[in-house]
């Protein structure tokens, strides 16, 4: 039997939930799922430029989850991006995987 999950702090998220190719309809793309501890993983690191600990404390979580979170999180934008896929960011989805809709 797994561990049960750790609680995680994220900052509160308002922006847009979904991110697609324009010109292409949402029932054509294959959509990636993002958890929001992904993201809030990426902002700290990435944007506000914290060290993975120090995003680790901040968040409630050891420097390896953020670790494992940044590396999730990198991969399924650059998926995104390149595949030309719809990205939708939701709360506790962390470990889902790609599907078509």
């Amino acid at each position: 039997m797994p561990r049960p999950r750790k609680p995680r702090r994220c900052q509160a998220y308002d922006g847009d939930r979904v991110f697609k190719p324009r010109s292409i309809p949402m029932s054509e793309l294959a959509t990636i799922r993002m958890d929001l501890a992904e993201l809030e993983a990426l902002r700290l690191c990435d944007l506000v430029g914290l060290e993975q600990e120090a995003a680790g404390r901040q968040m409630g979580v050891s420097r390896g989850t953020v670790q494992r979170l940044l590396k999730a999180a990198r991969a399924k934008v650059v998926g995104a991006l390149v595949e030309s896929s719809a990205l939708i960011i939701e709360e506790g989805v962390e470990d889902a995987n790609t599907d078509s809709d």
